[in-house]
């Protein structure tokens, strides 16, 4: 099922929304405006070591692939 993230123009407010249709209205739960924008979604998982363990650096990304190492 497709949810997708979406913070208020009017209040800034950041929500998530099950959206079944294209076209759907999206509200803000928290004022109740219909202007809203879809943000891009990352998904996050931790990052592998040399030996495939798994390294809680408090990071998703690779070293190649962010400056935060």
């Amino acid at each position: 099922m497709p949810i997708f993230e979406y913070v208020c123009e009017e209040c800034r407010n950041q929500f998530e929304k099950l959206v079944l249709r294209k076209g759907e209205a999206v509200c803000c739960p928290a004022c109740g405006s219909g202007r809203s924008s879809l943000q891009f979604s990352v998904i996050a998982s931790p990052a592998k070591t040399d030996s495939g363990a798994s390294a809680d650096s408090g990071c998703a990304c690779t070293p190649a692939s962010c400056g935060c190492h």
